[in-house]
């Protein structure tokens, strides 16, 4: 079974042998699909917090979704945490467009390893 996809992809890096590309999936299926913008500060913990950003794995438009997410926080006394998850449903907004709410705690990581919890709303 073939499912029709368009996008681009763009290179990061053509000089480095181990170079990636970021790919940017436009629709699926003869679907539009998009994407939002996270951002947070995590809980303190072990004497500090950490920032994160990042954007969510595209979705279908049109029709009630969710959306994974994975992104990094900033380093912190010496460490960083993997965050991950599954954003709740979308919720609408009165003036059309939707976020989603998004929660979770962090990897287990640091001299003293601990994690920290995040919680926050997606972009529109």
């Amino acid at each position: 079974m073939e499912i029709p996809v368009t996008g681009f992809m763009i290179s990061n890096n053509e000089d480095d042998p181990m170079h990636s590309h970021s790919l940017y999936i436009m629709s699926w299926d003869g679907k539009p699909v998009h994407v939002h913008h996270i951002s947070g500060v995590t809980s303190f913990a072990d004497g500090h917090h950490h920032k994160y950003v990042g954007t969510t794995a595209p979705a279908l438009s049109g029709v009630p979704h969710t959306h994974q997410y994975f992104t990094f926080t900033s380093v912190n006394d010496g460490h960083r945490h993997e965050i991950r998850g599954v954003t709740g449903p979308d919720i609408p907004l009165p003036n059309g467009g939707h976020f989603h709410e998004f929660h979770g705690v962090t990897t287990v990581s640091g001299r003293t390893p601990h994690s920290h919890s995040y919680s926050g709303r997606t972009s529109r």
